[in-house]
């Protein structure tokens, strides 16, 4: 029954994260290689998971830390309330005991995985801290939880940073509730499959999509101005 419950997940992850299972048919020593490395994989991610909803309890039952298991790869979800003041990039004191246990399951659980860190706020206009827009304010805020991972250990070379602003929300941003989820940033554990270079590329093209709507929304508003 695990044989076949493994199959069936190495199968599914395959799937999800290459779009074709059908290499595994092949011939038998390639598809038995082929479930052993996805079976392997499914279980350090599971693993990974196990550890931190262990070390982060509390986190979780407070609603303030989400994970979870995606094809994009194991999603550790932060509340921007517990990492930053509103409208601060600047980590708060009180935030880096947190970001200290998922730092040690990635330095202990999965030294070998790259991960991306991604910044997210909602879609009320910047007007009164300094920063040009949101676009740069959750960049700012996923480089700053880079460098502390960095300070405390997890390789450079492992790591990625980038800041999507107001346009990749998780709820609507017409109600308080709303906009608290939307504010976020996420800390991805991804797939072996995905590169740390192919990982960089696709998050590139997808924040300048984001920059390129955040300056045709200003240049809108200037031109109401008029």
């Amino acid at each position: 029954m695990k044989k076949v419950l493994a199959f069936a997940l190495a199968v599914i992850f395959a799937a999800s994260i290459s779009g074709c299972a059908l290499n595994f048919y092949k011939g038998k020593p390639e598809q038995e290689r082929k479930i052993k490395q996805l079976t392997s994989q499914l279980e350090e991610l599971e693993q990974a998971k196990r550890d931190l909803e262990e070390r982060l309890s509390k986190e979780i039952a407070d609603k303030q830390v989400l994970l979870e298991q995606t094809n994009r790869g194991l999603i550790i979800t932060m509340a921007n309330d517990i990492l930053f003041d509103s409208g601060k990039a600047k980590l708060k004191t009180n935030a880096k005991p947190v970001l200290d246990k998922i730092i040690a399951v990635l330095n202990d659980t999965v030294p070998n995985r790259d991960v991306g860190v991604e910044g997210h706020t909602d879609s009320v206009p910047i007007r009164h801290s300094g920063w040009k827009s949101n676009w740069e304010l959750s960049s700012a805020r996923a480089t700053n939880v880079l460098h502390y991972l960095i300070e405390k250990g997890v390789a450079p070379q492992r790591l990625s940073a980038i800041g999507y602003g107001e346009f990749k929300p998780i709820d609507t941003n017409d109600t308080k509730a709303g906009r608290a989820k939307n504010r976020r940033v996420e800390i991805i554990i991804l797939p072996k499959e995905m590169t740390k270079k192919s990982y960089e590329d696709m998050q590139s093209k997808i924040s300048e999509q984001a920059k390129a709507a955040e300056e045709s929304k200003g240049d809108q508003g200037q031109e109401n101005v008029k």
